[in-house]
């Protein structure tokens, strides 16, 4: 692959990714009844950094055409253990439980790094049971936080068909909830470090699927629960040095989202004005507009 400065892996790289949703619910809070996750001082939206990875997750997986590199680690209805044992196996070593001997740990770490995507790129805690080690990714994210304040709605929806025979006798429909917002604009931050890649073995390729990933994956993950999902902007600052030219704070408030004047209630993305600056960037510094 020709190697832009974004997928270089001896770099560090700071970013900033801006997505919405329309009348859908981008992270159901189970402890809200699935409201959308809102910070209850502000009313601003939510979304996990692990609901982000998951949706990469999901896209590498799909996308991997049965690449021995590719494979992911945490499934879904998979089992952590299960995929601990399989690095046993491979290597012909037999698990003694937590408490492992070092070299043995180390080795079937390595194969864990070279097997699995996620492990390489967002790192893993592999030490119950089938001990595996630690690895701590190159990738880390943040909560991605909506622009403005947001309106969970929980609307009362109705179903024809009932669902038994007994239910037949006594009503004709059912009833069900639905949890949404009209709209919401998000922007999450995440980090690539050089000196995490080195111990996983991440590389260029990897860095350039990750953000293949960060532009496709709302389309995989399309539901009528989701809405209408889109990546709005991934703007990639990349240092020349891996540990960084400029404080990462500085380079994200270069990217700003207002809402325009006479708007009062968004419901699009062109209720919103993004603007970049990219002028006099801080020495060593380079911005790459992949979105926006």
């Amino acid at each position: 692959m020709d190697t832009k400065v974004y997928t270089d892996v001896n770099r560090r790289h700071d970013f900033v990714l801006l997505f919405d949703v329309a009348d859908g619910n981008p992270n159901g809070d189970p402890d809200a009844g699935n409201l959308p996750r809102v910070d209850p001082e502000t009313m601003q939206g939510l979304v996990t950094d692990v609901c982000l990875k998951r949706k990469v997750r999901n896209w590498v997986e799909a996308t991997s055409d049965n690449n021995e590199r590719s494979k992911i680690y945490v499934e879904h209805h998979g089992v952590l253990n299960v995929q601990h044992q399989r690095a046993y196996t491979a290597l012909g070593k037999t698990s003694t439980g937590a408490k492992q001997d070092r070299d043995t740990v180390s080795e079937t770490r390595r194969w864990m790094c070279e097997n699995f995507y996620d492990i390489r790129m967002f790192g893993a805690v592999m030490t119950t049971g089938v001990n595996c080690g630690q690895v701590r990714g190159p990738v880390q994210l943040t909560f991605a936080r909506s622009v403005d304040a947001i309106v969970p709605l929980d609307l009362s929806i109705t179903r024809v068909a009932v669902t038994d025979v007994e239910d037949a006798k006594r009503k004709e429909t059912e009833m069900g909830r639905k949890q949404l917002i009209p709209y919401g604009l998000y922007r999450g931050y995440g980090f690539f470090t050089p000196h995490f890649a080195e111990q996983t073995g991440a590389t260029a390729e990897d860095l350039d699927l990750f953000w293949r990933a960060l532009l496709n994956m709302w389309d995989l993950d399309r539901s009528a629960s989701r809405g209408m999902m889109a990546c709005r902007g991934l703007y990639v600052f990349s240092h020349d040095s891996k540990l960084g030219n400029a404080p990462a704070q500085a380079l994200f408030e270069r990217v700003k989202v207002q809402r325009k004047d006479g708007v009062e209630a968004p419901r699009r993305f062109s209720d919103y004005i993004v603007t970049v600056d990219n002028k006099e960037l801080p020495g060593g510094v380079e911005l790459s507009r992949i979105v926006g």
